[in-house]
């Protein structure tokens, strides 16, 4: 059974989203602010975070950074939860550093489907760093394999919120140059990317089968 943290400053977000997930059938800790959170992070070590952003006094974007400075807890994958919109210039900064981005309201079907593509994801990319090692395959390229395999189907899927939330491929709809410049600069490294992997992929053939 997965356990999952649940961080909100609203005790009633908190206890909707503890209810939907035991009804998953997923362990559940509360926290009820970025504090509590890495407080919490000192004695349990959750498969999976769900983290608000709109919170008070600690943002969830600050205690991201925390999570992810501490070598115990920089591992644990942080799923955003929020109702705030995605921005270009957070996907740029915190993509390296989540797994997803989910936006308040959202289903029950939704909220199990999100966690569970973040868990397979991460089970699958140690799954193939396991058989690379074994076959002795250089550190460093399956480093660099298992983070852009993480990374551009992180960046895929901000790519798509942002794309919704701007009306990016409705022609009828004016982006601002900013916006618009930078969702394209996301758009031209997740090429880069992918062919990067490819690379990666064609050289470590034979590892990862």
């Amino acid at each position: 059974m997965y356990t999952i943290l649940v961080v909100d400053d609203s005790p009633f977000i908190v206890d909707v989203f503890v209810t939907m997930l035991e009804r998953g059938g997923y362990r559940t800790v509360a926290a009820y602010g970025g504090e509590e959170c890495l407080e919490i992070l000192k004695t349990v070590t959750p498969d999976l975070i769900l983290l608000d952003i709109m919170m008070e006094p600690m943002d969830g974007w600050e205690t991201l950074e925390k999570i992810k400075e501490n070598p115990a807890t920089k591992d644990v994958p942080v799923l955003m939860l929020t109702a705030k919109q995605l921005t270009p210039a957070e996907a740029q900064e915190y993509g390296p550093y989540i797994e997803d981005y989910v936006l308040k309201p959202i289903t029950h079907r939704e909220l199990y489907d999100a966690i569970e593509h973040v868990l397979s994801r991460r089970q699958n990319i140690r799954a193939d760093i396991d058989k690379a090692a074994q076959s002795g395959a250089d550190e460093e390229l399956v480093s660099e394999y298992a983070r852009l395999s993480k990374g551009i189907d992180v960046n895929k899927r901000l790519m798509k919120i942002l794309e919704t939330t701007y009306n990016f491929n409705d022609s009828k709809v004016r982006v601002s140059d900013d916006i618009s410049r930078a969702l394209k600069t996301m758009d031209t490294n997740l090429k880069f990317q992918e062919a990067r992997l490819q690379q990666l992929k064609t050289e470590l053939s034979g590892k990862l089968a």
